[in-house]
């Protein structure tokens, strides 16, 4: 295990030398991205003006309060609470969002799938976790909201954060097929077989 400061945009070497229980900590910019923003930019044709290129994007929809324009708010919006959605709804989108938009990094709960992973393994991206419940924490993570696109969809908007020292979050996939959660997975199905043995009852 190791521990990255990453400050973003990245590089593909840099997502490549990532490896599953890695900590990473984000610096600079981070993008906000959910269902909505989504199904709209490619189910519907609408694009962004945002460069993604080589940025992390996390599963949000914030909570947010209009405020007048400023250096402090420069888009309007003052964050309230900014916490992380559950990643697992949001699976056909990872290929896209890299094939097209050039993301590297996706920050999320509960990780993704085996298309997910094989997206990663291909084009250089890597799943970093968050651990589910910690809102207020993540709100403090993030300086100020610089922009927004889509605004229509609020608050599935596409959201430009300020983010400092955001993490640590675990690599929980990375670039070379490792999955956290496959071996969890494997692991639970060894330990129920063990148990069910031990009970003189027979594994489906």
């Amino acid at each position: 295990m190791a521990h990255y400061e990453l400050v973003t945009p990245v590089s593909e070497a840099q997502i490549r030398a990532l490896r599953v229980n890695d900590t990473v900590t984000l610096q600079a910019t981070l993008f906000g991205i959910r269902d909505a923003t989504q199904i709209h930019m490619f189910d519907r044709g609408r694009r962004t003006r945002f460069d993604l290129n080589g940025h992390a994007v996390i599963h949000t929809a914030p909570n947010v309060r209009k405020v007048e324009r400023s250096v402090e708010f420069p888009a309007g919006y003052a964050p309230i609470c900014i916490g992380t959605t559950t990643s697992d709804r949001m699976e056909r989108f990872t290929r896209p969002l890299m094939e097209q938009y050039g993301v590297r990094m996706i920050v999320g709960k509960g990780g993704l799938r085996e298309g997910s992973l094989a997206a990663f393994q291909e084009l250089g991206g890597v799943y970093l976790a968050i651990v589910g419940g910690t809102a207020a924490l993540e709100t403090t993570w993030i300086e100020r909201i610089e922009d927004v696109d889509l605004d229509d969809l609020n608050p599935e908007s596409l959201w430009q954060f300020r983010i400092r020292n955001f993490g640590p979050l675990l690599v929980a996939m990375d670039s070379h097929g490792g999955s956290l959660y496959r071996e969890v997975k494997r692991d639970v199905e060894t330990r129920r077989a063990q148990v069910l043995a031990s009970l003189g009852v027979k594994a489906a």
